[in-house]
């Protein structure tokens, strides 16, 4: 899995650091670091490592909004900072991208099954952390796999926010529909990033229902 800006303890991971948004303690889990670039810009820094006074904000689109609109970033820098107009979606792009790249080391891992029948395989032997279906998968296919998923001895949580190219792309293989993601070691950091995501796009395409479970 992905390392890069996951807390790597149960106490970092409920580091507090105040949000400028809501002007209170905040889990750092839950919130984005920025920085101020050299030229003065406001830089995403996801994987908390630029050098710089950190600046937090709420991991969601309204909140940087609100942050860049209302000058709270240079109020909190104490100097004139300028925020990107696209800032929200810079840090949608990025998270999206490490969630992505987070697979792809999974994959690498041995972490990862894709395929229709491996996937139901999989989850018979209740060790599936998280199903990941492609948004544009057959609907079908889909709700047999939720199917299985439901029968589960332990149901996984459901991510349906990305095509099936872009699933391949980061799994290095064409028209990926159906992926399982074992449980095992850095899991929990990798769905602190997807929690963060789910601040700036729904996890599940809105044509899917509500929880994602599908009737048979």
């Amino acid at each position: 899995m992905t390392e890069a800006a996951a807390p790597k303890t149960h106490a970092e991971a409920n580091r507090l650091r105040k949000d400028i948004v809501l002007g209170e303690a905040t889990d750092e889990a839950r919130l984005i670091r920025f920085v101020a670039g050299p030229d003065g810009t406001v830089v995403p820094d996801l994987a908390r490592k630029l050098p710089g006074r950190g600046i937090w904000v709420g991991a969601d689109r309204d909140s940087i909004t609100t942050a860049a609109k209302k000058g709270l970033f240079s109020r909190a820098a104490k100097t004139k900072l300028t925020a990107p107009a696209d800032l929200a979606d810079q840090v949608e792009a990025l998270l999206a991208r490490r969630v992505l790249e987070g697979l792809g080391l999974a994959r690498k891992a041995g972490s990862i099954i894709s395929g229709f029948e491996k996937v139901v395989a999989a989850l018979g032997t209740g060790k599936v952390a998280w199903l990941i279906e492609a948004s544009d998968g057959a609907e079908d296919g889909r709700r047999k796999v939720l199917s299985a998923a439901r029968r589960a001895a332990n149901t996984p949580r459901l991510l349906g926010a990305f095509n099936s190219n872009e699933l391949g792309l980061a799994l290095g293989g064409e028209n990926v529909i159906h992926t399982a993601l074992l449980a095992g070691r850095g899991i929990d950091r990798w769905a602190l990033d997807v929690e963060r995501l789910s601040g700036f796009r729904p996890l599940l395409p809105p044509e899917w229902s509500a929880n994602g479970r599908e009737d048979d």
